[in-house]
């Protein structure tokens, strides 16, 4: 039998023995710390850097000590461009074909980053960093970030040592959904009380750095921070929002002209560049209303001032490097994930939930609301005019394979390496690249096995050398993309692109052809006058998209439909809550939407109990059944119209059930009942439910926040002892039953 044996030699006394340490394993020396900073649904022009009127002082400072890109791309959504980002890889090779909510029963749509391909925190790690994961993760299957994981996608999972965030794509930033390392934990203080989660991002990022350098000086660290600015909801302290009074007043065609001035002043566009016309489902300004121009602004004053306060916190983050002497050795590269975002109507809304569910955009509603955007009962995004000014000067936006989709702000700062500060450089680059050129930097290879699993090779080209060569030759050969079934191809300075209509025959799309170097933007469309060329090119975007795991193409509509995978979480009939679990995520959340269903809390009361049994949302939608009064109660937000069921007052206490059954009379609608001790209550009302219930969590005896209706204040906790809460789910998904039909 063998035994391990350390090097050294060990005897019967220490007399006869040698002294032997292990050493682990250390970066090179001079290796610089490493920060990415992500911005979420941030445009080409939404930094002031950029061209834009919103004040980003931080940003630009970072622009003002090293290089701005403009000619660098992302994927067009947001996962897919984070697993780029963290593994150099292409996004459909290494399982993110679009975003991390859906698995698509195919290899190159997991919803999630194969373990052959290790993250730049795997690889770092590997030489001795220190990793820290701050704020949107968002590239682990959404229905496996509950409490009982798997944990293995989780940033602890892929190579980072600690992590401080939220796990899906977007979150409430008064009252959103915190994880530390791999556990929920609540947020440290109340909206009230000053409470921000990117204050709260920052702070964490400071304390978790500040530990470091104060404890291990000589180790470099890298640090992952991904800000929820400027992805929907819009929320932000009202002393910013007021800053921007009466600044988009005019419009955005007039803020569209003036960012392009702009940009051509500082050398970020040719001086040739003229704005294309606008995309379909933009309005003109100059028709709007006066009313809707005064919700218009007030939309994008929320955005603006989320992203200015981000802004803000960054500072801090700087100001702290600084501090500790580390800011000058720190290689920064700032990005925006995608291009400005449609995903919310060609009006904008205040509420997101209603477009997510195909619910037609109000006005009037808008309008009612005007007050509240911004705040914590505000659920808000702009208008197509504003993502269209966003991405000036390029076409479309978020999810499209065009510029304003794929083309995207990028700053890189390295004071002690970057001798040309303040400068732009203009070679193509892709997210893929970011990750090579830090191992590069860094003089870390990318392995060929980690953790016993065989990697597939680094998809990227490094653009170190663009650092001392403003001029040279882009080193990127290729890059393709896809989205939706939206295709482009770009190589050598030529760009194919398509966009896809839901249902045609691929076959059948019409490609396009720029000459990019010549065509800032995409405005002037060469198919006709170069076929052979076009041919080329499309031939050689199958080429790449083989070599890349693209196919097969899939343009179904499959986003946030009632229906779960196989062997998800969500896939039970049945589900026994205990209160000890508190919160489930929205997206591990029992699918009672369209479909009959009944809730059944076990409890033990007296004739003063109170409080909630189980909430799902907030006051945006969502349920809850909580007892009052004495009266059991259900209330269903459905994006505003409230139905609401109560009991009479009851007269039985001690250990009884209170419940809620629902019985589906057609496609997402039915009669809901109150029940209480097995006894269906009287006042039983039809109501439609939504196909998304909510974007906020579900909560086991206590409320979401705000709450889903204002007959509760603040999380309203069960006073009772609350024994367990069951769900259970019918059979009838799938079936729209006869009018009337409720048995």
């Amino acid at each position: 039998m063998s035994r391990d044996r350390t090097p050294g030699r060990v005897g019967r006394t220490y007399h006869e023995s040698d002294n032997w340490f292990e050493t682990r394993p250390r970066p090179a020396p001079g290796s610089p710390n490493v920060i990415y900073v992500i911005l979420d649904d941030v445009g080409f022009a939404d930094l002031g850097c950029f061209g834009s009127e919103i004040r980003t002082p931080n940003f630009d400072r970072l622009a003002q000590a090293g290089l701005r890109y403009s000619n660098f791309h992302t994927t067009t959504m947001c996962s897919p461009t984070r697993a780029c980002l963290l593994t150099g890889r292409n996004h459909h090779a290494v399982g993110m074909r679009c975003l991390a909510n859906f698995d698509f029963g195919y290899q190159n749509g997991r919803g999630s980053i194969s373990h052959r391909a290790a993250t730049i925190a795997e690889m770092l790690g590997g030489v001795g960093y220190a990793n820290f994961a701050v704020g949107k993760w968002h590239v682990a299957q959404t229905d496996e970030i509950t409490a009982v994981g798997p944990f293995d996608q989780w940033p602890l999972g892929r190579g980072f040592h600690r992590f401080y965030g939220f796990m899906n794509g977007s979150t409430d930033q008064y009252y959103p959904e915190l994880v530390e390392d791999n556990h929920a934990v609540a947020q440290p203080n109340a909206p009230e009380e000053g409470y921000h989660l990117t204050a709260d991002l920052v702070d964490k990022s400071i304390a978790m750095l500040g530990a470091h350098v104060s404890l291990a000086p000589d180790t470099p660290f890298f640090l992952n921070l991904a800000f929820s600015a400027g992805h929907f909801p819009h929320q932000v302290p009202k002393a910013y929002m007021d800053r921007y009074e009466g600044v988009w007043d005019q419009g955005w065609n007039v803020i569209r002209q003036r960012r392009l001035e702009r940009q051509k002043a500082m050398g970020l566009v040719p001086a040739s560049t003229e704005l294309p016309p606008d995309a379909p489902g933009v309005e003109d300004w100059d028709l709007l209303s006066a009313d809707q121009r005064k919700v218009a602004a007030r939309l994008q004053r929320a955005y603006a001032s989320f992203l200015e306060y981000t802004d803000e916190q960054l500072g801090r983050l700087l100001d702290f490097l600084e501090a500790s002497a580390k800011l000058d050795n720190t290689l920064i590269v700032v990005i925006s994930d995608n291009g400005a975002s449609i995903d919310c109507g060609p009006e904008g809304t205040t509420n997101v939930l209603r477009r997510f569910n195909q619910i037609p955009e109000s006005f009037e509603r808008n309008l009612a609301a005007i007050d509240e955007i911004g705040g914590p009962r505000s659920f808000s995004n702009y208008p197509w005019g504003w993502a269209q000014a966003s991405n000036t000067p390029l076409r479309l936006f978020k999810s499209f394979t065009h510029g304003g989709g794929v083309r995207d702000p990028m700053i890189v700062s390295w004071p002690a390496r970057i001798a040309d500060k303040g400068g732009i450089r203009h070679q193509f680059h892709h997210v893929v690249d970011i990750t090579p050129t830090v191992l590069e930097i860094c003089g870390v290879e990318a392995p060929e096995v980690y953790r016993g699993v065989a990697q597939m090779p680094v998809h990227g080209t490094s653009f170190a050398y663009t650092f001392d060569a403003p001029e040279a030759e882009s080193r990127k050969d290729v890059q393709y993309f896809e989205m939706f079934g939206h295709r482009g191809i770009w190589h050598r300075g030529w760009k194919a692109v398509t966009k896809h209509k839901r249902g045609d025959d691929f076959e059948l799309d019409d490609w396009e052809l720029y000459k990019l170097d010549e065509d800032f933007n995409e405005t002037r469309n060469l198919a006709d006058d170069h076929p052979a060329k076009l041919r080329e090119m499309t031939e050689r975007w199958w080429a790449e998209a083989g070599r890349y795991d693209v196919m097969p193409l899939d343009d179904r509509e499959v986003r946030f439909r009632a229906k779960a995978k196989p062997d998800s979480i969500r896939a039970r009939g049945r589900y026994v809550f205990y209160p000890q679990l508190e919160s489930v995520p929205s997206s591990a959340a029992p699918l009672t939407q369209d479909t009959s269903h009944r809730i059944t809390a076990e409890v033990m009361i007296d004739q003063q109990s109170e409080g909630t049994l189980v909430s799902y949302g907030n006051c945006g939608s969502g349920y809850v059944l909580y007892l009052k009064d004495g009266r059991l109660n259900y209330v269903y937000n459905h994006c505003g119209d409230i139905t609401r069921l109560a009991s009479e007052r009851l007269s039985e206490f001690g250990a009884i059930t209170l419940g809620f059954e629902y019985r589906k009379t057609g496609l997402l609608k039915g009669i809901g009942a109150l029940v209480v001790n097995g006894k269906r209550q009287t006042g039983e009302r039809e109501h439609q439910t939504l196909l998304r219930i909510s974007l906020a969590p579900m909560f086991i005896g206590r409320s979401g926040m705000p709450p889903v209706c204002d007959a509760i204040a603040g999380e309203f906790p069960f006073t009772g002892k609350l024994h367990r809460l069951v769900i259970e789910l019918g059979d009838d998904r799938e079936i729209v039953p006869p009018s009337g039909d409720i048995d």
